[in-house]
């Protein structure tokens, strides 16, 4: 029987599971400019100084506006000049803010800037009373900014981590600028994190069961919550030859975890989130070649990126039933393992010749995106993975990749990147993929021609049904970061939480 728990005691904190050393502690201050420390001081267009800038300009006996006159600093946004020990003060940083009404997108950006600008192991204080927006509790999304450019991952550090995190004050920001930050985005924040933390272990301290065990921890004690753990037997009980297919090579057995949060109206259809969790991918028989194969620690982003979004919706209370399905394998070489040619039997009854063992995650997908849909019966399914090297190739770092049925949707979920911080762009999806992937022995292949892109999205189609909403996210290119941006440092992204975040948002917007 699988292992089902439900958890409904009064909301714990988490955060000790989640928290990563350096992140910051806030507090939040109306209008009380420091005299001393580290600042950091967010300035307008043409050098335009906010009144708690002004207050500190005049402390500095007026250094501050010398001193972006002598370098011409002109206030474009995310412009930024470090000027250390400028007495009274040990640092301060100016940030350019621009001279538009700032998005929450934009106030994200700037507490990024700030954190990469400046350190805050002896507390700093961010003067943010000058920012102009439509958003509310602009301070709390600056803050919001500054957690996910603090991240470190720090647990294998022995020699030289990061120092803890000090106090960090949002001045210029009152009440309601901590509520909403303290009530919604700490936990997105603390979410995000959990899916860098997992998308950043190892391979050898990270495999299936392990995964489980994870998320269980981040989960324990938030409401509204049912966590169910389908082990090897119940997979294979449940005919989920695709899952078990690619799992069966290695020495740590499959699993297929689903959470439910239940924070909408009672047998309303939920939405349905599932996420590639290949905990490492050599590749399979299949093998990779050795140069990058470290990164395959990371192709279980996608349900890393799942656990995050259902956890920020739960911690918040979210108005909104949703499950999210995280089928989780590792995919080694052994005698055990499949062979290109092999013929898996999926839980629909299709079947599918896999004719590489490389192209396992939608492998995964297949199978999970049918119990997903027999077991809930979802409104909604989005399907999120490091699926393939080709979306990587078709739009870089910058974009993810979304394929569904229909353009208008397309067109909506780049709308809600957008807003979210995340980007996404359309690929399509064409009769002629679902004729390549067309088999001689068996109902599909799993690979076929070009664009892989949508060739893997078309596997994954074949076991939808044509009528339910569909999201296809191939996040290949985006979940792991060479260069920072500034609510992303160098690493794991943690890429997906926002955006689905977002999309959970506006469903539940639109359900009330």
């Amino acid at each position: 029987m699988p292992l089902a728990r439900l958890l409904t005691a009064g909301a714990l904190s988490v955060f000790a599971a989640l928290s990563s050393a350096g992140a910051a502690d806030f507090t939040f201050v109306a209008d009380q400019a420091p005299s001393e420390g580290r600042v950091v001081l967010y300035v307008g267009a043409q050098g335009a100084l906010s009144p708690l800038g002004q207050a500190i300009d005049e402390t500095t006996g007026g250094r501050l506006s010398w001193a972006m006159e002598v370098t011409g600093f002109s206030g474009a946004f995310g412009e930024t000049l470090a000027l250390p020990a400028v007495a009274p003060f040990r640092n301060v940083v100016l940030i350019g803010a621009g001279d538009e009404a700032l998005s929450a997108r934009q106030l994200h950006d700037l507490g990024g800037h700030a954190a990469m600008a400046e350190d805050d192991d002896e507390g700093l204080s961010l003067i943010v009373d000058g920012l102009e927006s439509a958003v509310d509790a602009a301070g709390a999304h600056v803050a919001f900014g500054y957690a996910l450019g603090d991240y470190h991952f720090t647990a294998y550090l022995t020699q030289n981590p990061p120092p803890a995190g000090g106090e960090v004050r949002i001045v210029g920001a009152g009440h309601d600028h901590a509520r909403v930050y303290q009530s919604d985005l700490a936990h997105l924040a603390g979410a995000i994190t959990l899916t860098r933390d997992l998308g950043t272990e190892p391979g050898n301290t990270l495999w299936p069961q392990r995964f489980v065990e994870r998320v269980e921890a981040a989960f324990e004690g938030v409401d509204n919550v049912r966590i169910t753990v389908l082990d090897a037997d119940d997979i294979r009980a449940r005919g989920m030859g695709a899952l078990m297919g690619v799992g069966q090579g290695s020495i740590h057995d499959p699993r297929l975890m689903i959470v439910e949060y239940r924070g909408g109206e009672r047998g309303a259809a939920p939405i349905a989130l599932v996420g590639k969790g290949v905990t490492f991918d050599t590749g399979g028989i299949s093998i990779k070649d050795s140069q990058g194969m470290w990164y395959m620690k990371s192709d279980m982003s996608g349900a890393a990126a799942v656990a995050g979004a259902v956890l920020a919706a739960a911690l918040r209370g979210e108005a909104i039933n949703v499950v999210g399905l995280m089928p989780l394998a590792e995919n080694m070489p052994s005698q055990d393992a499949i062979r290109p040619g092999d013929v898996l039997r999926s839980m629909s009854g299709r079947t599918v010749e896999v004719l590489n063992t490389d192209a396992e995650g939608r492998l995964l997908l297949l199978d999970a995106v049918h119990y997903a849909q027999v077991e809930y019966a979802p409104r909604m399914l989005v399907n999120i993975a490091t699926l393939t090297g080709s979306a990587a190739r078709a739009t870089g770092d910058e974009y993810a990749v979304v394929i569904t049925r229909e353009m208008d949707l397309s067109l909506e979920m780049m709308e809600i990147g957008a807003r979210a911080g995340e980007d996404v762009w359309p690929l399509p999806l064409h009769p002629n993929h679902f004729t390549q992937i067309e088999s001689r022995i068996a109902d599909i292949q799993n690979i076929g021609g070009d664009p892989g892109a949508s060739i893997g999205a078309a596997v994954v189609a074949t076991f939808i049904a044509e009528d339910l909403p569909w999201v296809h996210l191939d996040i290949a290119g985006v979940d792991w970061r060479d260069a920072p941006t500034p609510t992303a440092p160098i690493g794991h992204a943690g890429w997906g939480v926002r955006f689905m975040d977002a999309l959970l948002r506006e469903e539940a917007g639109a359900a009330q």
